[in-house]
């Protein structure tokens, strides 16, 4: 692997840079075409022949074959958090207060490690929209909702956000991410306590006659599809417990198991649908494809590249996870990591690589993919959502506005305590 990945040309990394530059601007360039997961398979095949014919040549197919037995694990358990989040179904509408939606929020971010960021935000978006449907003032939470459900909170497990559950399939053990409570803390508390600062501003702006008229439209908030939650429970054990092939098969048997005991009401009440995460498939497959050189290339000559601190890897990994999926930019420098140690004898204390830098790669990755709507899947799902309920949701750069002035600074600070 060592020697391909330094025989491997630096073009070939150019097939999952153009993958990743078309995710991040067809969507805004070609909204049309892009809508299609037909058109997006075809360019992901496109991108992905040649990097087939190049390991063709070099006769040596097995670090293609490693990357989709990791894609699908990857795909398993993504796939399996959404269908078995879309079976539960919150209803009831609390009173619209500062302190209920922070508290929201906060339940939000505790349960993204266990439903991962998709399944939280597919879950609580909803509930949190009806919940303020009385009020007019209510630009902000879909951003705030973003930064925490569907991003920041997710730190804490494998499950929490799919670039820590790739982490887990090299090597990293489950409960590692434990770790990052400190960092998890920190970021989740002054993000919840700006958007409290932020939404009590907004909830003092509302009239009398709305707060009024918020109070009599509550009613106690009620979960139908509980037995859902037991299959979290089976896909949370089976990653902790079981291997391949054992762990995926369980995950797709709490997949079937959802589908037949949730009643059919719930996910019609979800507005559930397969799109989102054939899109997610269709994409993933031409990503895993086309990133193996990229991998292989940066394992074996990490240290060219000058990215050698706590900190450079913290922000070159979240810069580039705001705009690209934060996936594969979590997987790219988990490389460069392992490449850069062996280069310049750094302590291999996890996984090959020092503890302090798959610290600043996990955080970096999870943390910023909150910059854009396009950092994290979720992000564009909750903007869709949104839109759909005719809530006024930013436009991109004005997305950036808002993140840029409220977490770019948190990052600075997360940097200086943990990173320098």
């Amino acid at each position: 692997m060592e020697e391909l990945g330094k025989t491997l040309p630096f073009w070939s990394m150019g097939f999952f840079v153009a993958l990743l530059l078309a995710i991040a601007v067809f969507p805004l360039a070609l909204e049309h075409f892009w809508e299609s997961n037909r058109n997006k398979a075809i360019i992901a095949g496109i991108l992905s022949v040649p990097v087939l014919i190049l390991f063709g040549y070099h006769n040596d197919f097995h670090p293609i074959i490693h990357s989709l037995e990791e894609f699908i694990s990857f795909i398993v358990l993504l796939g399996s958090l959404f269908v078995i989040s879309g079976g539960i179904f919150l209803s009831g509408d609390i009173q619209a207060t500062p302190r209920n939606n922070t508290i929201f929020l906060a339940i939000g971010a505790v349960i993204a490690n266990l439903f991962g960021t998709t399944g939280a935000a597919m879950l609580l978006i909803r509930p949190v929209l009806r919940t303020n449907s009385e009020r007019n003032y209510v630009y902000h939470i879909p951003i705030f909702f973003i930064f925490i459900v569907c991003n920041i909170g997710g730190l804490l497990t494998p499950i929490g956000d799919p670039p820590l559950f790739m982490g887990y399939l090299r090597g990293v053990p489950f409960f590692w991410t434990l770790r990052l409570i400190p960092q998890w803390l920190i970021g989740t508390g002054i993000v919840l306590l700006v958007f409290y600062l932020t939404d009590r501003h907004f909830w003092n702006k509302e009239s009398e006659e709305v707060k009024t008229w918020d109070v009599t439209m509550v009613t106690p908030i009620g979960m139908r599809g509980k037995i859902n939650v037991v299959f979290i429970i089976g896909i949370m054990l089976s990653v902790i417990l079981l291997r391949t092939p054992m762990r995926e098969g369980t995950m797709i048997a709490m997949s079937i198991l959802s589908l037949v005991f949730t009643p059919k009401g719930i996910r019609e009440d979800n507005e559930f649908n397969y799109a989102p995460i054939i899109e997610v498939a269709v994409l993933f497959a031409g990503i895993f494809i086309t990133m193996v050189p990229v991998l292989l290339i940066l394992e074996a000559r990490g240290a060219e590249f000058g990215i050698t601190k706590p900190w450079h890897f913290f922000w070159v990994t979240g810069g580039l996870s705001s705009f690209l999926d934060n996936t594969p930019t979590y997987l790219t420098f988990f490389s460069l990591a392992k490449g850069l140690t062996v280069d310049v004898g750094l302590p291999a204390e996890i996984v090959g690589m020092p503890a302090r830098y798959l610290e600043a790669i996990s955080v970096g990755a999870v943390f910023m993919g909150a910059n854009t709507y396009i950092g994290n899947g979720p992000n564009f799902m909750v903007k869709v959502i949104c839109e759909h309920q005719k809530v006024k949701v930013p436009s991109f750069f004005g997305y950036m506005l808002w993140s840029g002035g409220i977490l770019i600074p948190i990052f600075v600070v997360i940097t200086f305590v943990f990173f320098r």
